[in-house]
């Protein structure tokens, strides 16, 4: 997810009014530049989104949650655990899980289930494919991956990621299925490139407690 951003600005105390604007001096030109955008709002978090039914602890430690036999439109989500201040979190536990093409969940083994902490410098990438919508005790849901995300000793986010209204899979209209959704969160929809050879590269910023 791409969160709202703000500027980081890095001129001296004497621009602290150019600072306050959104803009610093260039060393030793006295012109003003635009400085890079934060990648969250400090003190916000990416949105919690319920559980479901479906989670299962002990999952296998693993990147990768494309075993054998399982088929469907390729994925990689990539991107970075922020702390409510902006910074990094180095070691943040990410726990995935989802159905499958089919809308069928493994809630014997660990199918499209596992775990995997993030780098030195907060980043974190997992393979997978993008799921299914399907129907749960007369509730219907659109296509989501399930995703907990903890850095250490703090509490656990739960939440949910989405997929946009034009994305290419299985026949589908998700613009149609996003809609039914009555717990979509759009604040929650993953950025995704152009598909290739059945992939999708996405990109998804998570903001923890």
């Amino acid at each position: 997810m791409t969160h709202s951003r703000r500027n980081i600005l890095k001129a001296g105390a004497a621009a602290a009014a150019l600072t306050a604007a959104g803009v610093a001096l260039t060393e030793g030109t006295g012109q003003s530049t635009t400085l890079p955008l934060t990648p969250c709002t400090p003190g916000s978090t990416t949105p919690p989104i319920m559980e479901g039914p479906y989670f299962k602890p002990n999952t296998p430690e693993r990147t990768d949650l494309v075993t054998s036999g399982i088929t469907g439109v390729l994925l990689t989500v990539s991107g970075t655990v922020f702390t409510q201040n902006c910074t990094p979190v180095t070691k943040a536990l990410i726990e995935v899980w989802q159905c499958d093409a089919k809308g069928k969940y493994d809630n014997v083994t660990y199918t499209l289930r596992g775990h995997f902490y993030t780098d030195a410098n907060g980043k974190f990438s997992f393979k997978s494919i993008i799921p299914a919508d399907y129907i749960d005790n007369g509730d219907f849901r659109t296509p989501h991956i399930h995703i907990k995300v903890q850095r250490p000793t703090a509490q656990v986010l739960t939440t949910q990621l989405f997929f946009p209204d034009n994305t290419d899979a299985y026949g589908k209209n998700f613009a149609q299925l996003n809609a039914r959704d009555q717990l979509i969160d759009r604040r929650c929809t993953i950025t995704l490139g152009t598909k290739v050879d059945n992939h999708y590269d996405g990109t998804f910023d998570l903001v923890t407690y």
